[in-house]
């Protein structure tokens, strides 16, 4: 069976053919590759096609596929069972090792997806602070929870609209849009709003309008005006956590938020998620306080077993950072001398095991800078990397990550495949 055929088949029996969309090709034209198997840093698909991978499962696997340490992990707890929606010793396990890790976590709570953490610590946060107002940012994704599917109205201080079908406007109407790097519209919509705002939370590198990372200087102010307003500050750390650095994003900016989200590499590839932060906020949950959370499958002890495995190894390692961040730092700086090479305006980013670029001349500060960026070329080189063996994400609007299997060589065979696809694009204009 072909790709094609297969998604064709999807297509017949899963919505869109795909249980996410920007997994669809959508944005870039074609269909979707279908995956057979992955080995470290390469992946397989089912017409027996070699890539490079720098998706890698959209961030958990900091150690690449089928890594022998976490796969031991997870066939040891597979024998023992699947679940039992009752406590074990490896979610405590787990939590030790995050609450220990960071000092503004006292304590956590697991669920098995990000969107669950990010929505669990809103609703925690809002039971705290006891206001029901909430700051996000343009550009910023915290998951599919209805009220942060929004996009801004017509101004920083209104309220957003749904960006969704199905997503009431009550449901958004206690939610309000601040732009991205830019503390002054913040401020504006907590003065507009006297006691009103009980949260905000942001992504401190944001991940999903490509990679852009928060200024030091505006997170410091967000700490300061969340102080000084009586909000809790959330820094939502799924995509970041243990991808920027071991200590996420903090070494960055070192603002210490009341509470954090965690996802994907703290399950080590297995659907994991956490929310945590200051004992007087978490002790607001059930059963200790009123705020309700609830999740069968959550801490459940094959996840937990596989993010002990990983998170195991991070903090074995004396270099695994400095190696990702070098390898990351070749790949864009390789990417932008391909660009400059063939005539095209490119942007770049880096943070540790993450990168992203950008098609525009222009540096990328915020959600509207991102959208100046020129998607059909993107699309086009898209397609010409994946011709030549190179897996990255489809959309001008996503994070790329490095892994540790990879090598220098991978990375040259990847910036070779970059100047290849360039000198394409022009030929055919």
């Amino acid at each position: 069976m072909t790709n094609k055929e297969a998604f064709i088949e999807a297509k017949r029996f899963i919505a869109g053919g795909v249980n996410s969309p920007v997994r669809a090709f959508g944005s870039v034209g074609g269909e979707p590759i279908i995956i057979d198997h992955g080995k470290g840093a390469y992946i397989y698909d089912i017409e027996g096609k070699k890539y490079l991978d720098f998706i890698q499962s959209w961030g958990p696997l900091i150690f690449g596929h089928c890594d022998a340490d976490i796969e031991k992990a997870v066939i040891e707890a597979v024998k023992k069972g699947l679940s039992f929606g009752a406590p074990t010793l490896v979610e405590t396990t787990l939590a030790k090792i995050l609450c220990e890790k960071f000092e503004n976590l006292d304590k956590i709570r697991f669920v098995s997806s990000g969107t669950e953490a990010t929505m669990s610590a809103i609703r925690v946060a809002r039971g705290y602070s006891k206001k029901d107002g909430l700051i996000k940012f343009e550009g910023c994704y915290h998951g599919h929870s209805d009220a942060l599917l929004i996009k801004a109205g017509s101004g920083a201080t209104t309220y957003g609209n749904a960006s969704s079908g199905g997503v009431p406007q009550d449901v958004v109407r206690n939610t309000y849009l601040a732009v991205y790097n830019d503390a002054a519209s913040v401020e504006a919509i907590f003065e507009s709003n006297p006691g009103k705002i009980g949260a905000v939370i942001i992504e401190p590198i944001a991940g999903n309008m490509g990679l852009v990372p928060a200024d030091k200087e505006f997170l410091q102010s967000l700490r300061a005006l969340c102080d000084k307003f009586g909000a809790v500050l959330i820094l939502d750390e799924v995509m970041s956590g243990f991808r920027a650095s071991e200590f996420g994003s903090l070494p960055y900016h070192g603002v210490l938020a009341d509470l954090v989200t965690f996802g994907k590499v703290i399950g080590g590839g297995m659907n994991a998620a956490a929310f945590g932060g200051k004992r007087e906020i978490m002790d607001c949950l059930s059963p200790d306080g009123a705020v309700y959370q609830a999740g069968t499958l959550s801490g459940n002890p094959i996840a937990m077993s596989a993010g002990i495995a990983a998170l195991s190894k991070i903090n074995a390692s004396k270099d695994l950072y400095a190696k990702l961040e070098n390898l990351a730092r070749r790949l864009m700086q390789g990417f932008k001398a391909a660009a400059n090479e063939a005539g095209v305006a490119l942007q770049t980013n880096v943070r540790g095991s993450m990168f992203g670029y950008f098609f525009t001349p222009h540096a990328v500060k915020n959600y509207d800078d991102a959208l100046k960026s020129d998607t059909k070329l993107f699309a086009k080189f898209h397609a010409a990397m994946l011709k030549r063996g190179v897996y990255l994400a489809p959309s001008q609007f996503e994070t790329g990550f490095v892994c540790e299997p990879m090598s220098e060589a991978d990375i040259d065979f990847a910036v070779n495949a970059a100047r290849e696809a360039f000198k394409e694009i022009k030929r055919n204009g």
